[in-house]
């Protein structure tokens, strides 16, 4: 199973999981297989500088939360890649933990 998969299958029934994401747009705060953690958020749960866990374009990201609006997030890489604004309501979970 895809880790995204996982992750949904989790999020969506309410619970946390732990998963290891492959991707290098987030290196050097979370490297490809890493084990992180994710919690299922609300979308008002979120701060600046979160990693979470959104629904992107018809696909799935973990990216950081760069600015906030009350309807909106601005996310983007650890690269500085920003994507752009995303409704709130497209955060799935939130990392809690990243392991060594």
């Amino acid at each position: 199973m895809s880790w995204v998969k996982q992750a949904l299958a989790e999020l969506l029934n309410g619970r946390q999981v732990k998963i290891r994401p492959i991707g290098g747009s987030m290196r050097g705060r979370i490297e490809s297989g890493q084990r992180v953690t994710l919690i299922p958020i609300g979308h008002q749960e979120v701060g600046i500088d979160d990693i979470v866990f959104i629904k992107w374009k018809n696909n799935y990201l973990l990216h950081i939360v760069k600015d906030k609006t009350e309807s909106a997030l601005l996310i983007g890489n650890n690269l500085g890649k920003i994507n752009g604004w995303t409704p709130r309501n497209t955060v799935i979970g939130k990392v809690i933990a990243i392991e060594e």
